[in-house]
């Protein structure tokens, strides 16, 4: 399923979720924890995550890792998988996104840039539902893309709802551990030139569908925080 049908599909989820229960996150001084997946032990999917498969089976496991301790390994092999937990947060009070994340393979030939080819890595996204939720919500994503310069800034080609932030790009840092972060509001305001309405989820995800080629990458710990 090419990733027009991907990026449709988020804020759907969530606007189905509507009145279901939202994950509920811990804030506490300053900080809004969405993942300490270090804390975790290996074992298959964290709790208050969701799958979403579009192609293929998702391969998503906590597993140890040297540097990070507990981390979210997430694998594609011609797949398109994500990972997303709900959560209820006006962005201006946590602005800033924060994570960490290796790669130890990227989709060859993947540019976020042409539609044939859009498959990364490692993708964060933080989603904004706006009603209508299936052609009016926000996505904005993070991402480590193959051959997209890092610094990028993207409209999708597939919907125009959707912006990319281009984070690493190529293969020359596999294999290494990075802390990121980023502030999402002023993101946000940039490159949608509006107030941001509440956030509503976050969501991981990796493919190598459109190139049928592999991927994989791990998520340490992910955070909001005021500073």
């Amino acid at each position: 399923m090419k990733k027009l049908k991907k990026i449709f599909i988020i804020p759907c989820l969530i606007a189905l979720c509507f009145f279901a229960a939202i994950s509920i996150a811990v804030a506490k001084g300053g900080v809004f924890i969405v993942a300490m997946f270090s804390e975790l032990k290996e074992n298959g999917v964290p709790a208050e995550w969701r799958i979403k498969e579009w192609k293929g089976k998702a391969d998503a496991q906590i597993v140890n890792d040297d540097t990070a301790k507990g981390a979210l390994n997430l694998k594609s092999n011609a797949t398109s998988t994500a990972l997303y937990k709900e959560i209820s947060l006006d962005i201006k009070d946590y602005p800033y996104l924060n994570w960490r994340w290796k790669i130890t393979k990227i989709p060859t030939n993947g540019d976020v840039r042409k539609k044939e080819t859009d498959d990364e890595a490692a993708q964060i996204y933080v989603v904004f539902p706006k009603f209508p939720s299936q052609i009016n919500s926000r996505m904005l994503g993070y991402i480590w893309d193959s051959n997209a310069p890092a610094g990028s800034e993207i409209t999708s080609a597939k919907l125009s709802t959707t912006k990319y932030i281009v984070v690493k790009s190529g293969a020359q840092e596999l294999g290494k551990w990075f802390s990121e972060k980023r502030n999402v509001y002023d993101d946000y305001k940039r490159l949608f030139g509006e107030e941001p309405p509440m956030v509503g989820s976050i969501a991981l995800m990796i493919d190598s569908d459109d190139t049928e080629t592999s991927a994989e990458t791990f998520f340490g710990d992910i955070y909001l925080s005021t500073e």
